[in-house]
């Protein structure tokens, strides 16, 4: 009877070893079934290893007793926190004989920082088991003779690659009951981290998908690039045309460094300075504004250079005779005959008449000045006048010039009627090409727009 009872023990321990082994074999099996397409940032993680048990108290034995398995599983919350189950056998010498030991805890960890080394905090509450080899069931689970068990410690996980980590770990174990034993465990481990979704499906895992709504590319951590442009669309200003890297993925049809989108000209290569279009004549304006695009002008003139009608070296913008050969000295108007009187006049503010937008009526505070001219023709017959009219940049062209005639018509027919002959009074128009300002700049507009207020024609001598 006893014999048979000893051999009954002796095939349930055998039995409950080789469970042991079979449980220590199912965790292997999986760990070696994980697929690499799961991303080493996965929140879980598994564990297999060997554990070390060192008791504390004057009647335990001092020194390591090593054993396996170790194993874990765990699963990643947030914020470096993640909660696990851990599970562990040994055989532990105590006193002249030795014991059988298992734990079960639950753990919660943190991770003190990320990396490629990453140390960690945890604690714990589970079972501890240390029961007699020789005259007890083996102890594969922690059971009725179970001792309640809080823990806490420190690890650390090397990692070899992305997926797979060396795992170490300490942990000091204080068990409730008197019957058991306070102990350290050390336990050393290899795990792989698993288990992260892909919602969009491109084989880029969520944790590491800087898109993870909109299918990618591996090369671009999961986000797409729609125009193949080699910049993905996260990063590309022009994400449906193709474009290049120094123009944040947008294109640039001239070459000439501006993108298209920022370029007046984006067929015609140009300069930044001219907003991406050229100046072909190198005079500061860009040959979309320029209506002389091959002839250095001036802003005034549209691009145009000044012209010099009668030859006489005084250009048409500064010469008051534009169609009679005189010195510059003399503002291009010849000096011979000119009474002085007359050209004292035409010298003088008295010669410019005003008038108000778009009228060609002389105002009034103006004929005093037509009168004095009119006393000085009386004077002088010989003296031939033309009358220049001007009108602003409001308007068109047609309009302008036609309005500036006009104007210098009024001032003939008022001199006219102060009994000057007609013959003696030359008329002609120039429309908006000679401002008496710059429309190109804010303070020229300004200018030109009090001078729109009230219009101007010029009285000169031939």
């Amino acid at each position: 009877m006893f014999f048979a009872i000893f051999v009954l023990r002796v095939k349930i321990y055998k039995m409950k070893r080789l469970f042991s082994y079979l449980i220590t074999g199912v965790f292997i099996t999986l760990l070696s079934s994980l697929t690499y397409a799961q991303n080493a940032q996965n929140p879980w993680a598994i564990s297999v290893g060997a554990d070390l048990i060192n008791l504390q108290g004057k009647d335990a034995e001092k020194g390591t007793n090593f054993g396996l398995p170790a194993l874990s599983l765990s699963r990643y919350l947030s914020s470096g926190f993640s909660v696990g189950v851990q599970y562990a056998l040994n055989n532990v010498d105590i006193g002249n004989g030795d014991k059988n030991y298992s734990s079960l805890d639950g753990i919660i960890k943190y991770n003190l920082t990320e990396g490629n080394i990453m140390p960690y905090l945890f604690a714990g509450y589970g079972f501890s088991r240390f029961e007699d080899g020789s005259d007890k069931d083996y102890g594969l689970f922690p059971s009725r003779e179970t001792s309640k068990t809080v823990l806490g410690g420190v690890g650390a996980n090397f990692f070899l690659n992305d997926k797979w980590a060396i795992n170490a770990s300490t942990s000091y174990r204080s068990a409730y009951e008197s019957s058991s034993y306070k102990h350290l465990q050390h336990v050393v481990g290899l795990s792989y981290n698993f288990g992260a979704g892909d919602a969009d499906k491109d084989g880029v895992s969520d944790q590491k998908d800087v898109c993870p709504d909109v299918p990618g590319l591996k090369e671009f951590d999961g986000c797409p690039d729609t125009d193949g442009d080699g910049i993905p669309d996260n990063k590309d200003k022009c994400p449906e045309e193709a474009g290049t890297e120094a123009l944040e993925g947008c294109p640039d049809s001239d070459g000439d460094g501006i993108a298209d989108a920022d370029d007046a000209c984006p067929n015609e290569a140009g300069t930044a300075a001219m907003n991406g279009c050229p100046d072909s004549d190198g005079d500061g304006i860009a040959d979309n504004e320029d209506k002389c695009p091959n002839e250095a002008g001036e802003a005034a003139n549209n691009g145009c250079p000044w012209g010099d009608a009668d030859g006489d070296g005084v250009n048409d913008n500064e010469d008051k005779c534009p169609n009679e050969v005189g010195p510059a000295s003399n503002d291009g108007c010849p000096e011979d005959e000119m009474p002085e009187a007359i050209a004292n006049f035409i010298n003088s503010e008295k010669a410019r008449i005003l008038f108000n937008a778009s009228k060609t009526t002389l105002r009034s505070n103006f004929t005093s000045n037509l009168d004095e001219l009119a006393n000085l023709l009386s004077q002088y017959s010989s003296a031939v006048v033309s009358i220049e009219g001007h009108a602003s940049s409001d308007g068109s062209d047609t309009y302008n010039q036609a309005l500036s005639e006009r104007r210098a018509n009024a001032v003939k027919a008022y001199l006219v009627g102060k009994g000057i002959d007609a013959s003696r009074i030359n008329t002609i128009g120039f429309g908006e090409t000679k401002p008496i300002d710059n429309n190109d700049t804010a303070k020229g507009r300004r200018n030109n727009r009090r001078a729109q207020i009230e219009r101007r024609a010029e009285i000169k001598v031939n």
